[in-house]
């Protein structure tokens, strides 16, 4: 059996022009991928999932040229990212742990080495579950202006065989981040924190 078999992708991309203030001079661009796949390990406890993890590796690059490709092509563009998964019901948790490494690494790697960790959330759900994907600076973490969150969800996926595994990429910070903290010209980009 393949561990990795995909029945559909979806991407989407929003570009923000305001948030209720005055227009931004160039709007934000957020995009999101979705995979829907089977899970290999639904319906049993399988002790050891790490064969996938490897298998995923593949699949996440794929997931991020074409999170590039749709905001522009230009990886150098990008200043946020963020990663999720939705287990479907026969799943556990622990399935959608397996998205950890390479959903992260893949970004960071076709970003140019981004330097901070890609911030991810899971859960487990049926059809038309939302998950909010956190979003931060690709190269420091304590950047507050990129601080965000992406909402998500497919209306026929995960079926209870399935999971969704989610990348999402940003072109800048809020429309009208104002809260103050260390600046994206600020970034010494040693320790993917600051």
């Amino acid at each position: 059996m393949a561990l990795i078999e995909v029945r559909k992708f979806q991407t989407t991309v929003e570009e923000i022009h305001h948030d209720g203030g005055p227009p931004a001079a160039v709007p934000l661009k957020q995009a999101v991928v979705a995979a829907v796949l089977k899970n290999p390990y639904a319906g049993r406890y399988v002790a050891d999932i790490m064969p996938m993890m490897e298998a995923l590796k593949p699949l996440c690059l794929e997931m991020s040229k074409r999170l590039v490709a749709a905001l522009g092509g230009d990886p150098k563009k990008i200043e946020g990212f963020g990663k999720g998964a939705i287990i479907g019901p026969a799943g556990e948790l622990e399935h959608g742990a397996l998205w950890h490494v390479p959903g992260g690494y893949a970004m960071r790697e076709l970003l140019g080495n981004a330097k901070a960790i890609v911030p991810s959330s899971k859960k487990v759900g049926g059809p038309g579950t939302r998950i909010d994907i956190p979003v931060t600076h690709i190269n420091a973490s304590y950047v507050r202006s990129h601080f965000s969150a992406i909402e998500v969800g497919l209306a026929d996926a995960p079926r209870a065989d399935e999971m969704v595994l989610i990348l999402v990429m940003t072109t800048g910070a809020r429309v009208h981040a104002r809260v103050g903290g260390l600046k994206a010209s600020e970034i010494k980009g040693e320790d993917g924190l600051r």
